[in-house]
């Protein structure tokens, strides 16, 4: 009997400095308009929106899809920032608090105990930040797996790619508008299933908190 593996969500966070010239997109590089980014002295990275895809490895779908914007509280949205992810100062501004949206990860999206993926650690350590920042009670359990260190092991690549690279590098087309948290989830979701279908997705990993 094969091994039941239980819907898991796939969470992508996109994040914002408070310098007002620059938005780095979620990710690890951090590109700006004059190439390479490093965040100043004091500046603090805030995110903005998270998007969730629930899927099942079992059925190879991809279940739904759903999406919080979460109102910053020490940075803006610049015109770079709107530029790159489409999103805007009076949309973010509707947005929920992130203790609010913390909660309704835990309450409404069971974070707390269903496995959960991010490509890179990025988003993971994010999330980790912010909550110890602000006193906010970490929304998610210790089952997670990073998705492109297990991308990148079974093409057996020497650099770890973005998500985008990734999509062309496993024949698949990207959906949506790349860095929208709500889009790179349902992407990342399907190179989730890609690996599955592949049989190179590993058992789910308890990862210390």
């Amino acid at each position: 009997m094969e091994r039941y593996q239980p819907p898991r969500s796939v969470i992508r966070a996109g994040d914002l400095s408070p310098d007002p010239a620059v938005c780095p997109p979620p990710g690890e590089g951090r590109p700006s308009r004059w190439g390479f980014w490093a965040q100043p002295p004091g500046a603090v990275s805030e995110i903005i929106e998270i998007g969730l895809t629930v899927i099942d490895l079992d059925a190879g779908e991809r279940l739904a899809r759903h999406r919080t914007l979460v109102r910053p509280v020490r940075s803006t949205v610049s015109e770079f920032c709107t530029e790159l992810t489409g999103l805007t100062p009076h949309e973010v501004d509707q947005g929920v608090s992130f203790a609010e949206a913390c909660q309704l990860l835990a309450a409404e999206h069971r974070a707390g105990t269903r496995p959960w993926v991010s490509w890179g650690d990025y988003d993971r350590n994010q999330f980790t930040r912010q909550c110890q920042a602000t006193r906010t009670p970490y929304p998610f359990g210790r089952h997670y797996t990073n998705a492109k260190a297990v991308f990148t092991e079974a093409y057996g690549l020497r650099k770890r790619p973005g998500m985008a690279q990734a999509l062309e590098i496993a024949g698949r087309r990207l959906e949506g508008r790349h860095h929208r948290g709500e889009d790179d989830a349902w992407n990342i979701a399907a190179l989730v299933l890609h690996l599955s279908e592949r049989g190179v997705w590993p058992a789910t990993v308890e990862h210390p908190a």
